[in-house]
């Protein structure tokens, strides 16, 4: 008991030190939010982890019940055969002009339209800036078929009605199996999530001195030449947000492709038939191999959006702090 005595004594004496409280709850903190954060990134990294184990594997090493993470043998013959099943280079063209060109359109109309929003004072600007976060809440499917109409019928302000009013011939111009579903959508500010867009350019140009914007017209510029030679340099970090963010949303697009396109197809659409193709190229089903044929294809698409964060991850962290995300 004596002993026992002696090593609680000291332990008391510390624990009625605030210092050594402080010291110890720091360090329980940080112990909590280290397990925290290992459990979030294993949950986060498993699905990744598995599907590279899975890709680069036999189909024999699924049968083998001491091959759990590492490959017998690594192959690429899951890889090659997945490239040649889906035409990679011809749909990761697709894919890449579809999005690009997309995400280049949408940056350049939302950052407008929320500079407006955010520096001008018009009649029933509220009411519109309402409208515009409504095309965040409503859903997609509950206008697509009206969307397909207006792709299938495209006339332009009815131009086609007054020209069949003098001609007696109504033109048809079809956008649908072509990029305009995309580009048309991004050109005009109602793209895919173009009202998140819109509402992040107008709280990051909020925050920027109104300053920039006097001195630039006490110097004799106007409004337009104000906005591209002053305000919009100065948004690089919303736009590196708002860039990264529609691509990956183009990149992953599903709904709108297999809607509006059949002739030119994008990595999710061929993803979504890929069991359809091995079948009809194998003549039988394999449960196997088709599990790790599709997993080879969700690596092939989401290897570029991996690519694109590792390399641009430090400036999309800085432009998410410096936007309005953080409001």
């Amino acid at each position: 008991m004596a002993r026992l005595g002696e090593i609680i004594q000291p332990l008391k004496k510390r624990a009625a030190n605030p210092g050594y409280l402080r010291k110890l709850g720091k360090a329980t903190g940080a112990l909590l939010r280290t397990l925290l954060l290992i459990g979030m990134s294993f949950i986060i990294l498993y699905p990744l982890l598995y599907m590279v184990s899975t890709v680069f594997r036999n189909a024999s090493d699924y049968y083998d019940p001491s091959i759990v993470w590492i490959p017998s043998q690594l192959t690429w013959s899951n890889i090659v055969k997945t490239y040649q099943v889906i035409d990679f280079p011809t749909v990761f063209a697709n894919t890449a002009t579809f999005t690009l060109v997309s995400a280049v359109l949408q940056v350049f109309t939302c950052a407008f339209v929320g500079y407006g929003f955010a520096r001008f004072n018009f009649k029933f600007k509220n009411t519109l800036f309402v409208m515009v976060l409504f095309t965040i809440i409503v859903p997609t499917q509950t206008i697509i078929l009206p969307l397909y109409a207006q792709y299938r019928f495209f006339d332009f302000f009815g131009i086609s009605q007054l020209i069949a009013l003098f001609t007696g011939h109504k033109p048809t111009v079809t956008l649908t199996n072509t990029g305009w579903i995309y580009y048309l959508p991004s050109l005009l500010g109602n793209g895919i999530r173009s009202g998140l867009f819109i509402y992040i350019f107008r709280q990051f140009f909020r925050g920027l001195p109104k300053g920039l914007e006097d001195a630039a017209l006490i110097d004799g510029c106007g409004p337009f030449r104000c906005y591209f030679r002053v305000m919009l340099p100065n948004a690089v970090t919303a736009i590196v947000t708002v860039m990264l963010f529609s691509i990956v949303w183009h990149w992953n697009d599903y709904y709108f492709s297999g809607m509006l396109l059949s002739s030119k197809v994008t990595l999710s659409m061929v993803l979504a038939n890929l069991p359809a193709k091995i079948q009809d190229m194998n003549g039988f089903v394999n449960p196997v191999e088709n599990s790790i044929q599709i997993q080879a294809g969700v690596l092939m698409l989401i290897f570029p959006l991996l690519v694109m964060f590792a390399f641009g991850q430090k400036y999309f962290t800085e432009s998410i702090e410096r936007t309005g995300l953080v409001e």
